[in-house]
């Protein structure tokens, strides 16, 4: 392709609605232009490098057996509410882009394509001689994100790679698990990237197994615990680890005592001189199912520790069925305002006990009558410690459970595990920390959805049972910035050969002089010849702006047909190093060509 045909349009100056480095970059070197909030057009360069990205993600996914397919965009809200999700993703996350068509029929926009895939396969499953079976596709997918951003980060519409594997019992279902984390680590490793792969919450997925492929990166949104045996990594939503121990108790008796201005662990701890780990907190939380019920919650944890949000939030799915609910629509911790809609009386915010009671819920018909009292692994062994006296002002010091508080029936990890924590697996071992892009995702989602929506199959004996399930998704637009963010330099982007849209780029800084066109033309057949993607720098423009573009837009090998021609000669430069070296022209092709077969072999 020669530049000066090509629709490419560079800027010196940052976007001003770009915040991290690759947003900038991409927009800046002609890849991506923004057409309204988290939407973005790929222009013909971007487009070379999703390309690229999607042919190693079919390769990998193709050598596993996995078939491709192409599933519809537009989706039947009546498939959603089979799986019990509609209100999940249009009400609770709000994710899903809803309307309705000329009908009144209900339709989404797909985030995801579970509800798709496990209604063909109600239809035309009916075997075990059928399975295992296992599809993909390469699909533009949409989230209505609430803040978009990022640039192809976080973006409203975006290109993703989902499989969907079907199998008669969990050990298959396990057997193709194992050979997608093999095969995402290939496709990571193969586009040139440093990653990691971590234990996952599902999220609005569902399922059991979930792990995540972290593209290892200092903006990534999410934080990555790891110990550096190699044994143990998790995303912090999903992590847990051995906290410190707790400080002894210097409260030896059991008495209530004023504590005025102290609602905070920090203001408590220096009124009373004594460490957060003896204190035990009460945080209130209210809980919104989709059916309208509305659950008040007390979580009690030690005083230094914090409520992961996310694994409360499991917790309190799970416990949907008791309140004759699907799904949770919001969980938040209720200010002053919220809590006189339910409150019979003011409560003693900051100061609140184990046993708060239950009459400080005004009888209603859509808020529960009763707490659901929570208590985190690291406050079932307190010893003597500090909490609220259910009294504005007051404290009760030297309590232990049972002796006056109830230890709550359900003892589950809520806690969020953080850098610095011992591991579970070797005590020996401690948590570090690192920021991480996710770009993959794998599930096993069990039969959760098969037995929502009634996807069977017959077994060898004839009996009639649910179909396990497999779920894997790849960004693949997410991961080709991903690797913007992971390789750059002042000068702009550093392509691995693998996905840059070009290997080579051919720059001829006079095309006026007859001598450089006519080796820059001769180059620029044989490194096509020889199997080396080539740009050729043809535009009227100063030598210096097209040294900037050509580092701007980050192409593996820039060749230079300047004055070095009158030895026969041509200066090579290899943009991720900087290294320039000149070569005789007949050797530039099979030098050229030699570099990009060693940087392709795994």
């Amino acid at each position: 392709m020669r530049l000066s045909q090509m629709l490419l349009v560079t800027l010196r100056e940052d976007p001003a609605e770009a915040e991290i480095p690759s947003h900038k970059l991409l927009v800046r070197a002609g890849y991506i232009r923004r057409i309204g909030s988290g939407i973005y057009a790929y222009l013909p360069l971007m487009w070379r490098v999703l390309q690229k990205v999607s042919q190693i993600v079919r390769e990998e996914m193709d050598a596993t057996g996995a078939q491709e397919c192409l599933l519809p965009q537009l989706q039947p809200s009546d498939l959603w509410r089979e799986s019990g999700r509609w209100d999940t993703y249009t009400k609770a996350e709000g994710i899903m882009f809803a309307l309705t068509d000329r009908q009144n029929r209900e339709l989404g926009l797909g985030p995801t394509h579970e509800e798709v895939i496990t209604t063909i396969a109600r239809e035309m499953i009916r075997s075990y001689r059928q399975l295992p079976l296992h599809l993909y596709q390469l699909q533009t997918k949409f989230r209505d994100e609430i803040r978009p951003r990022f640039g192809l980060m976080r973006g409203r519409e975006f290109i993703m790679k989902d499989g969907y594997s079907f199998h008669a019992d969990e050990d298959s279902l396990k057997k193709t698990y194992q050979d997608m984390d093999q095969a995402y680590r290939n496709m990571i490793s193969r586009c040139g990237l440093a990653f990691r792969a971590v234990e996952a919450d599902p999220g609005a997925i569902g399922g059991s197994g979930s792990q995540e492929f972290m593209i290892l990166a200092d903006i990534g949104e999410d934080e990555i615990l790891y110990t550096e045996d190699g044994n143990y990594s998790a995303n912090v939503e999903k992590a847990s680890s051995l906290p410190a121990d707790p400080e002894p108790s210097p409260f030896e008796t059991y008495e209530k005592r004023e504590t005025p201005n102290t609602p905070t662990i920090d203001s408590l701890c220096k009124f009373l001189n004594c460490s957060p780990t003896n204190v035990l907190k009460n945080v209130l939380y209210q809980a919104v199912y989709d059916n309208g019920m509305t659950v008040l919650v007390i979580v009690s944890i030690r005083g230094d520790q914090e409520v992961n949000d996310v694994k409360l939030q499991n917790e309190l799915v799970r416990l949907a069925d008791r309140y004759k609910a699907n799904a949770l629509l919001a969980l938040t911790v209720p200010d002053a305002t919220t809590q006189a809609k339910w409150a019979s009386k003011p409560l003693p915010v900051g100061y609140i006990a184990p046993d708060l009671e239950d009459d400080y819920i005004r009888p209603s018909s859509d808020v529960a009558p009763r707490f659901v009292r929570l208590v985190d692994n690291t406050a079932v062994d307190l010893k003597k410690f500090v909490t609220g006296a259910n009294e504005t002002n007051y404290h009760v010091v030297g309590a232990n459970w049972g002796e006056p508080f109830a230890l709550p029936k359900q003892v589950v990890d809520l806690r969020t595990a953080k850098a610095g924590d011992r591991a579970i697996h070797d005590p020996s071992q401690i948590l570090h920390s690192a920021r991480g892009i996710e770009a993959g995702h794998i599930f096993q989602l069990g039969t959760k959805y098969s037995k929502a929506m009634g996807a069977t199959y017959t077994n060898e004996a004839g009996e009639e049972n649910p179909l396990y399930m497999g779920c894997y998704g790849v960004g693949v637009s997410r991961l080709a910035q991903a690797a913007v963010e992971q390789s750059y330099d002042k000068d702009g982007i550093i392509w691995s050969p693998a996905i840059a849209p070009y290997h080579a780029i051919i720059t001829v800084p006079n095309i006026s002089d007859a001598k450089q066109m006519d080796a820059a033309e001769t180059l620029y057949q044989q490194l096509w010849q020889a199997g080396v993607e080539t740009l050729l720098d043809d535009r009227n423009e100063r030598a210096g702006v097209k040294f900037k573009d050509a580092d701007l837009i980050g192409i593996p090998y820039r060749i230079v047909t300047g004055r070095s021609l009158k030895q026969g000669k041509v200066e090579v430069v290899q943009r991720a190093t900087h290294q320039s070296q000149e070569l005789p022209l007949d050797q530039v092709a099979s030098t050229v060509k030699q570099w990009l077969d060693a940087a392709l072999t795994p």
